[in-house]
């Protein structure tokens, strides 16, 4: 289980899990919860050069279509293909096997991200 105190967090509702180089990014389970049943995921292309802030993919659910930010710049160096064969994923492991891409990003990248106790007080508010 992804202890969520060490991950990073976007006011968009995303989570960015830091490992070295690379980010893992993936929707919280507050958005999920707001979503309603996701139906289908597109994301960014391997390769892809990703702006922090830029729309970068789609998810959609039974509610609504909801745009997704890149919360940091980097490269899309893999994506979750389980997610788009089954975006259910997103609702039932939204910190786990729900991620959705992963980003090669520099130094530095997650600055000015949200930590736990922020992006708590920011859904509670």
């Amino acid at each position: 289980m992804t202890d969520l105190n060490t991950l990073h967090y976007t006011e968009e509702h995303e989570w960015i899990a830091a490992d070295g180089d690379t980010v893992t990014i993936g929707i919280t389970d507050f958005a999920a919860d707001k979503l309603g049943d996701v139906v289908f995921v597109e994301l960014p292309a391997v390769g892809t050069e990703i702006t922090a802030g830029a729309v970068v993919g789609e998810i959609e659910s039974t509610k609504s279509v909801g745009e997704l930010y890149a919360p940091v710049t980097g490269t899309v160096v893999e994506i979750n293909d389980a997610v788009v064969d089954d975006p259910s994923l997103v609702n039932g492991e939204p910190f786990e096997g729900g991620w959705l891409v992963k980003v090669s990003v520099a130094a530095g990248a997650t600055d000015g991200l949200l930590d736990r106790d922020a992006y708590v007080a920011l859904t509670e508010g």
